[in-house]
């Protein structure tokens, strides 16, 4: 990455901006056919309500001295609650000043009580640093001496050290606070005792398994701020979710206060979805997501509107940054103003672009959902969806990234040829009509509340008849109980004659508990040309993006991997200019564990639900040409198993029905593929959630596991629909209950749509790494038709 090479243009020297990119837009036919809808969200006025009484005359002048004489309605609604000692959540849209309103109240505390404390958690270390220096500004102009400090993996000794001791404002995040603060609670008494507000931002990212995690966190944390005398409210911030309140409380397990009516103003908002042309009518493909985005991102940058343009993988915003900068460079501009964000990227390189965005040296990010979170990167004013998100609070939570500056702005959504995006492309009123979808956790799940008893129980002894949190006191009888007969923990009876119920191991519970994966630590990516770290990557991708031979792609240039060190956690990269890039082939297997329920729907059906094993294995990939995208190869790839232990549903066909079909097995086995791919986008749509929440994958007779294909030794394939989340999130439950609804619209989506053959808005032509071929729907709906007393 070479520096930026000069300072974007202001708004009166741009070359057209965005009106004139949208007038040519208009004026242009072929862009005009493909735009299902276009429409402009009018600019709303802001709501005011003066300083409220009893406001410290120290924070008054800092506000003033910032030009605000006046509160937007929902920041001193906010304040007001927190004065009464309730807790709060904040549910207003992208930059409507959420962070005032939680900090308020928190400066109000240490202008009462010179020893008040306050723990603000971000989901990232990206949003701790950029809010720990607003913050200390404002501590420091309202003549504050409590200080803000960031404690995470990257904060030094001394500075921890004064952290503890003095900080006013500990700013960290969920997985420091579990295993870097928590454990060593003694250390921080004094912090504790005095912890007036937990503010937790960026509410609507925790949810599946993380967020399940860190409720639990927090009901560690309300115990030992109990055990040293402290008793928090919580100030929780969200971006748009349709339970903000109920999924606020299931966090902390107390009551909460909404506060959903924002007083801030916004500019004109214009929303288009523009669909892909069909560049292949029999097979209902269109043209590439991919390449669409980046040619309407490009007229965009060129005409010097800052733009955010949103892909939804690393491999996808690595390609549309390469073709981006090419299109840019066409135009005899420097290709640095645009640039890549995703998880990934070294954090020194993610604070430049950062800088970059905020001070006009950079564009154009393009980026995952990395930076659909709250990182304040100055004036966006177009955003560009690659692709729609999989739910409707995330596609806004993407465009509410532009326009924060109450300008006017573009909102640009590209569907691709998935069934959603298309099903989303027929009908792009649901953008504005359907709520958004609910957060949901599941803090309760067996797997997670044990681990986190476990390091409750190493933080402190649990005494009989304690509750934890608002789990039951009975239910964490019986989880104590477990651990103590696995001489997890050691029963001691006190002098009361209640038992006591210490920590008996020499392990760190901590440290083994995971709050966001299944797996271990991050592999680094090693450039043997220059012997430097050029960046990481998680666990559970280097799989499919850094095996050996694949070309890992970083900020717009190729490497390729030469050896990947699995044990060491080292890949080791060489940079190459190849035509092509790679992309991995997985196969996955279920394993029934426990079968929990089991239904039959007719002679022709059998839908189950229970615990499974769901284990993937990258066993190939593909190598794919730049700018053609056409297949040009294969390779084989040598890595271990990932395993996942989760619920499920599954629905078993029976051989009958199978062979009442006049097709042989293998056309069959692609149609059932093909069904199954219906039922997830349905699943999807069904439950309000994201599609990546659901896996899917179909089994037959040779893969079965017991008690899958018990005593019948035909053809009964077996379709798995399972939480795509360690343990499970009480997805798999819901879609066992909804059974026959989920078959009834999968059969018309299939029906409804208005292919020949098969097309990806239905069932193929291409399902993960499976090709689907001519003749899949047809089979399929012949398929339905013999499974249709089942739902009827």
């Amino acid at each position: 990455m070479i520096p930026f090479a000069r300072r974007q243009p202001a708004a009166w020297e741009r070359p057209g901006g965005l009106s004139h990119v949208l007038d040519l837009w208009r004026a242009d036919p072929k862009i005009g056919a493909q735009v299902v809808l276009e429409r402009e969200l009018p600019a709303s006025a802001a709501q005011h309500r003066p300083f409220p009484e009893g406001l410290a005359p120290r924070i008054q002048e800092a506000l003033l001295a910032r030009g605000l004489t006046e509160l937007y309605t929902h920041q001193r609604e906010v304040f007001e609650h927190c004065r009464r000692g309730d807790n709060v959540v904040i549910a207003t849209p992208t930059a409507s000043g959420k962070s005032l309103s939680y900090n308020l109240p928190v400066l109000q505390a240490f202008t009462e009580a010179d020893h008040a404390r306050a723990l603000y958690l971000f989901p990232t270390k990206a949003l701790s640093r950029d809010q720990e220096v607003s913050l200390r500004t404002f501590l420091e102009e309202a003549g504050l001496s409590h200080g803000a400090i960031t404690y995470d993996g990257d904060t030094p000794g001394d500075a921890r050290r004064s952290a503890r001791e003095r900080s006013g404002v500990l700013i960290t995040n969920p997985d420091m606070l579990h295993a870097g603060i928590l454990p060593h609670h003694t250390s921080w008494a004094r912090f504790f005792a005095n912890l007036r507000y937990v503010v937790v931002d960026e509410l609507h990212t925790y949810r599946g398994v993380f967020g399940s995690h860190l409720a639990n966190v927090l009901r560690r944390l309300s115990r030992i701020a109990a055990f040293h005398g402290g008793k928090p409210q919580f100030i929780l911030a969200s971006a748009t979710i349709g339970n903000p309140e109920a999924h606020a409380e299931r966090l902390i397990g107390q009551k909460a206060r909404l506060v959903s009516e924002s007083g801030a103003p916004t500019g004109p908002r214009h929303v288009v979805v523009y669909n892909p042309p069909v560049v292949n009518a029999e097979l209902g493909l269109r043209a590439s997501t991919t390449k669409t985005a980046v040619r309407l991102a490009a007229e965009l940058v060129i005409a010097g509107v800052p733009t955010l343009v949103f892909g939804g993988s690393r491999n996808q915003v690595e390609v549309m940054l390469k073709y981006l900068r090419e299109k840019v460079a066409a135009a005899d501009l420097d290709p640095e103003l645009v640039q890549g964000y995703r998880g990934g990227y070294l954090p020194e390189a993610r604070r430049r672009i950062e800088h970059g965005l905020r001070e006009g040296l950079v564009r154009a990010v393009v980026a995952t959902n990395a930076l659909e979170l709250g990182v304040d990167i100055g004036s966006i004013d177009a955003v560009v969806s690659a692709g729609y998100p999989g739910s409707i609070a995330g596609t806004w939570q993407r465009f509410g990234r532009g326009g924060r500056r109450q300008g006017p702005s573009l909102s640009v959504l590209v569907p691709s040829s998935s069934p959603l995006d298309q099903y989303l492309a027929r009908s792009p009123e649901i953008l504005f009509e359907r709520p958004a979808e609910s957060a949901r956790v599941d803090p309760d799940n067996v797997e997670i509340l044990i681990q986190h008893l476990k390091c409750a129980a190493f933080e402190l002894p649990f005494e009989e008849g304690e509750a934890f949190g608002d789990v039951p006191e009975a239910t964490v009888g019986e989880a104590l109980d477990f651990l103590a007969q696995h001489q997890v923990l050691q029963p001691v009876e006190s002098a009361s004659g209640r038992k006591v119920y210490h920590w008996s191991t020499d392990a760190y519970p901590a440290n083994a508990v995971s709050l966001r994966t299944v797996g271990w630590d991050n592999f680094v990516v090693i450039d043997v040309e220059k012997q430097k770290t050029i960046a990481e990557m998680d666990w559970r991708s280097t799989h499919t993006m850094l095996h050996e031979q694949a070309i890992y792609q970083h900020d717009g240039a190729q490497y390729q991997v030469e050896r990947l060190d699995y044990d060491n956690h080292k890949a080791f990269v060489r940079f190459v200019e190849p035509d092509y890039y790679t992309t991995a082939m997985t196969h996955t297997k279920v394993q029934v564990l426990h079968e929990e329920s089991e239904t039959e729907m007719g002679e022709m059906l059998r839908v189950g639900l229970g615990d499974v094993n769901v284990v993937e294995k990258v066993v190939g990939y593909k190598k794919i040409k730049f700018h053609s995208h056409e297949n040009v190869g294969y390779g084989e790839v040598q890595l271990p198993e990932i395993q996942m232990p989760t619920s499920s549903m599954w629905m078993t066909i029976s051989a009958q029905s199978i062979e009442a079909q006049p097709h042989p097995r293998p056309v069959v086995m692609d149609a059932i593929v093909g069904l199954s791919k219906a039922l997830r986008t349905v699943a999807a749509l069904g439950l309000m959630t994201d599609m990546a929440d659901i896996g899917v994958t179909v089994v037959d007779d040779d893969e079965a596991e017991e008690p899958v294909s018990a005593g019948d030794k035909r053809f009964s394939p077996t379709i798995f629909l399972f939480d795509r989340a360690a343990g499970g999130v009480g997805l798999a439950p819901r879609l066992y209950e909804e059974r026959r609804t989920l078959l009834a619209r999968a059969a018309s989506l299939i029906r409804s749509c208005v292919c020949e053959e098969g097309c990806p808005s239905c069932v193929g032509p291409v399902v993960g790494d499976m090709v689907v071929p001519a003749r899949t729907r047809s089979v399929a709906l012949a398929l339905l038709g013999t499974l249709e007393p089942a739902f009827e």
